[in-house]
């Protein structure tokens, strides 16, 4: 879920070349919420410089990148690509902290959660999304006044400042799904979460219609599990699962003010067979759209 709209990802980014200049457009421009994160990395690459011997120029020298991008990493200003990191790590030692540190890295994205930043980093560069909710609508789907009132209700109390920050990061991750019309995305959503009230009868209504215009598309797929299926398979709770560019499937958990990125082949294994099983016990896709338009006659 992402009712905090919150993170998952260490530096996703490669420069595959000797210099800065060859780096991605933006890459290298300075974070603009530096997060904890990059600020301890930072802490360990100057503290190794500095048992090694080194000052920042001659680090700079060694990695390939200029002094100035060496001293923005070390006040975590900067997020270090997978070069830097790899440059880094055998000019100061081979001792694997370099290694292990970037592996935790985030970005301080404004309105995202510490714990969702790098899921939604790898959400960006996804071949396909799967996720099942069982608690709200989920974040992709949700339209602008349920959103509001999702950051109104939770504590702790959001300035209007933060909700209003909060708010705009949701709705530029929605536009992903409008971006990429060759992404597939697959959804499954209890029936009660679309059953649970929030304000009026008219934005309830709103809300519908929004999820049926954002889950018509060819690549968007919506099934809902419905009051009378009983016990199911993914009854632990919400999971999410993508596939990156590489093939490889990730898998996301999140709960009280927490989120858990999953990399483990197994557990992985696990989640995606939950995932399947469930996608044969819900609705069908046009079952589904049916029920949604019953629902919205209700209000």
């Amino acid at each position: 879920m992402d009712i905090a709209e919150e993170d998952a990802d260490g530096p996703e980014y490669g420069a595959g070349d000797t210099d800065e200049r060859s780096v991605p457009e933006g890459e290298w421009e300075r974070e603009p919420h530096p997060s904890d994160s990059l600020r301890t990395f930072g802490a360990v690459v100057q503290a190794l410089r500095e048992h090694a011997g080194l000052s920042r120029a001659e680090l700079a020298t060694r990695v390939r990148f200029s002094k100035h991008t060496v001293e923005s990493v070390e006040l975590g200003r900067r997020m270090p690509d997978d070069e830097f990191v790899e440059r880094a790590e055998a000019a100061l030692g081979n001792t694997g902290a370099l290694r292990n540190a970037a592996r935790h890295l985030t970005r301080g994205e404004a309105g995202l959660a510490a714990w969702f930043r790098r899921w939604a980093r790898l959400e960006r560069k996804a071949v396909s999304l799967c996720t099942y909710e069982c608690r709200l609508v989920p974040g992709l789907l949700q339209s602008e006044a349920y959103a509001r009132a999702v950051f109104d209700g939770t504590i702790p109390l959001r300035t209007d400042a933060e909700m209003e920050t909060q708010l705009t990061a949701r709705l530029e991750r929605q536009a992903m799904m409008r971006e990429r019309p060759k992404v597939p995305f697959s959804f499954i959503v209890e029936e009660y979460v679309f059953r649970r009230r929030f304000g009026d009868a008219e934005a309830m209504c709103e809300l519908v219609d929004h999820v049926l215009e954002c889950s018509a598309p060819r690549n968007v797929t919506l099934q809902v599990v419905p009051l009378e299926s009983g016990l199911h398979a993914c009854l632990d709770g919400p999971v999410q699962i993508l596939e990156t560019p590489a093939g490889q499937r990730l898998c996301y958990s999140e709960g009280q003010r927490n989120g858990r990125l999953i990399s483990d082949r197994k557990e992985v294994s696990l989640l995606c067979q939950r995932y399947d099983t469930l996608r044969s016990q819900a609705l069908s896709p046009t079952e589904s759209r049916a029920l949604l338009e019953r629902l919205r006659g209700e209000l």
